[in-house]
């Protein structure tokens, strides 16, 4: 069985990385990418704030995947890739349509079926 290649990347809503958060999040991807029996072919990494979807790392790793570069993205969490749902619904959706699955140690796959709201009943 061909190994999957994935991309591991990593944000924090904070100007600079005093604690070393960043270096954490990736190793944390890099056990897990090992774990599941990913091979890890690229990363970046972003500062700031999970509003702004203009970050140069969340559009490196966007590049890379309309280039078909890696066939998994791995994030720490849902809220890695950003805090605004609809904007965060919509990049899930882009990265899908490139047949990219998105994997997270705490959250499992991240599909966007799970963001679906329950129709309204009265």
């Amino acid at each position: 069985m061909d190994k999957k290649s994935a991309w591991i990347y990593c944000r924090i809503d904070a100007p600079e990385d005093t604690h070393g958060a960043l270096k954490g999040q990736y190793e944390r991807l890099e056990t897990y990418a090992t774990q599941m029996g990913f091979i890890v072919v690229g990363s970046s990494q972003d500062l700031g704030s999970g509003l702004n979807f203009e970050r140069p790392g969340l559009q490196a790793a966007l590049e890379a995947a309309k280039a078909g570069s890696f066939q998994v993205l791995l994030v720490d969490s849902v809220s890695r890739i950003g805090r605004d749902m609809a904007k965060a619904m919509n990049f899930i959706q882009t990265i899908s349509d490139c047949n990219i699955n998105i994997y997270s140690p705490m959250e499992g796959e991240i599909k966007l079926s799970d963001f679906a709201m329950p129709p309204f009943q009265l």
